[in-house]
């Protein structure tokens, strides 16, 4: 048990180290193409939990529905000058609803369940 523990650990420290790396070139890139901060930090979360699930580790919930909810931003956001959408996606105000829904309905699953 103190094993896995260890392994998730250094999973979590080098998805976090990833983060900042990832989120420093964005910055220091300001051409990057919209969204692609927000693909790369999906790719990030997603690859963490995957590296949990191949060394039997159980993936988290909440990173998944993150790193999903981030790949789909940044689509959205890569793919808004081919859409041509006759209006402004509010992608962003959307993800957070998404993810506060998450919340309460793992909430509410839970207090059925008591």
């Amino acid at each position: 048990m103190e094993n896995v523990q260890k392994l998730n650990h250094k999973f979590e420290a080098i998805a976090w180290g990833a983060f900042f790396i990832w989120w420093g070139i964005t910055e220091l890139f300001p051409s990057l193409p919209d969204g692609m901060g927000a693909v790369g930090i999906g790719l990030i979360l997603l690859g963490l939990n995957a590296a949990r699930s191949l060394n039997g580790i159980p993936a988290s919930g909440f990173t998944t529905t993150l790193g999903i909810l981030a790949l789909v931003l940044g689509g959205l956001e890569l793919a808004r000058p081919v859409l041509h959408l006759p209006f402004e996606l509010p992608v962003f105000a959307i993800c957070l609803i998404v993810i506060g829904m998450v919340f309460l309905a793992r909430e509410f699953g839970r207090i059925r369940t008591e």
